[in-house]
């Protein structure tokens, strides 16, 4: 296939749902203490979150949703996350867990996202087993890291398959056969965990279930390798991978604390006379170039994953399969990106010397959060190892691709 060049206006996005972001992000960034002191979004923030619609971004159409493309769902994340990270964290999180409806059975997912205030999230568990029941699973295990878990009205469980005389179920691959449980929030049990350095906001916290029926039709695979076994949806969108989909989310909340931190510090550059120095941090030739290679490092990065993600999304419109190519790509772009917005954050809180150490500045923030988000699994580093490996012919972890 010919490669379809994007267009401006396909790197741009719809405009009428970035606006909606734009918007909000004055509101967003003025309840970003309340935020990070509660450690929750907060609620009449919450309420304007679902007025704006924007956890219902990569939601079916037929599910009251509005589907609409990643290159716009990046720029919303990316718009949101100038104002306050945690908040876009929860957003992007709850994108990608809204695709899940393009895979169930329609009164499912009727039932999970006619309320207008529905969000689904979810958090990986180790430790969580699912074993075969008349009509469904018996499920216990506890799952962690569930951004936006406490605001959400249904949580994933995602858990290994195993049959009712104890054994695991195993696929014809020979693996073990996993999926992910679907139940309301008010069925699990809460611990508070997340006393942490960055995203605070995002109360990723804890969730536990013992022994808890859940209908087989109240579940589903995150196959990655194979996600058109329960798709139902035919829209281009759900073509793409939530993975896919997560990547380009978490890069655009790292880019967006990258742009408000550069912001913050240019501000604070034009004024702050170092102790001992008679000019402003401004007139320093090494930070001018500092500025000047990280704002063109997080362009580029910025330009790089805009450029490639809208002609992927171009070809799958025109009704190509995501390729393992596709996600190689992606994931490299978003990497790149969360580590360029890093590079650009830990240039602007060096520089900015003891000012940007004080909660009172915004650099603070943006220095724990951005660290937070290289924490997490879409900023391991290995993802460029799996990138190269690939390039070269060499055997590849695809595990998170």
């Amino acid at each position: 296939m010919d490669t379809l060049i994007p267009t401006s206006a396909e790197l741009a996005g719809d405009p009428a749902v970035i606006s909606r972001a734009e918007k909000l992000r004055p509101v967003v960034e003025a309840a970003s203490d309340e935020i990070e002191d509660g450690r929750r979004i907060a609620p009449a923030l919450l309420d304007k979150l679902h007025e704006a619609r924007l956890f219902r971004l990569l939601l079916p159409r037929s599910i009251k949703g509005d589907e609409t493309d990643p290159v716009t769902f990046f720029h919303v994340i990316e718009t949101i996350a100038r104002g306050d990270a945690s908040t876009a964290w929860c957003l992007s999180q709850a994108g990608g867990c809204a695709m899940t409806a393009a895979y169930l059975e329609p009164a499912v997912a009727h039932e999970m996202f006619d309320d207008a205030r529905s969000v689904l999230a979810w958090g990986p568990g180790p430790k969580a087993r699912a074993v075969e029941a008349e009509g469904g699973f018996r499920v216990t295990g506890t799952w962690a890291f569930a951004s936006g878990g406490r605001h959400a009205t249904w949580l994933g469980c995602h858990a290994p398959i195993f049959q009712a005389d104890g054994k695991p179920k195993l696929g014809a691959n020979g693996r073990p056969v996993e999926r992910v449980m679907l139940v309301p929030s008010r069925d699990v049990k809460w611990t508070d965990i997340w006393n942490v350095v960055g995203l605070r906001g995002t109360a990723s916290d804890q969730f536990a279930l013992t022994d808890h029926f859940v209908r087989a039709d109240h579940s589903f695979s995150r196959d990655f390798t194979d996600p058109a076994k329960e798709r139902r949806e035919s829209g281009p969108l759900y073509r793409m991978s939530a993975m896919t989909c997560y990547e380009v989310g978490f890069a655009g909340v790292a880019l967006g604390i990258a742009r408000s931190a550069l912001d913050s510090f240019i501000d604070t550059a034009r004024t702050k006379i170092p102790r001992g120095a008679k000019s402003p941090i401004r007139d320093s030739a090494v930070v001018q170039t500092g500025l000047a290679q990280v704002e063109i490092g997080i362009r580029s990065a910025r330009a790089f994953l805009l450029q490639e993600l809208a002609t992927i999304w171009k070809e799958i419109g025109s009704g190509a399969d995501l390729s393992l190519d596709h996600r190689i790509t992606v994931r490299g772009a978003s990497t790149n990106a969360i580590h360029k917005a890093r590079e650009a954050v830990d240039f602007a809180y060096n520089a900015a010397g003891a000012t940007a150490i004080f909660e009172s500045h915004p650099l603070e923030r943006r220095f724990r959060d951005i660290h937070t988000v290289t924490q997490q699994l879409q900023g391991r580093l290995s993802h460029f190892e799996t990138v190269g490996a690939w390039m070269m012919g060499a055997d590849a972890d695809l595990t998170w691709v």
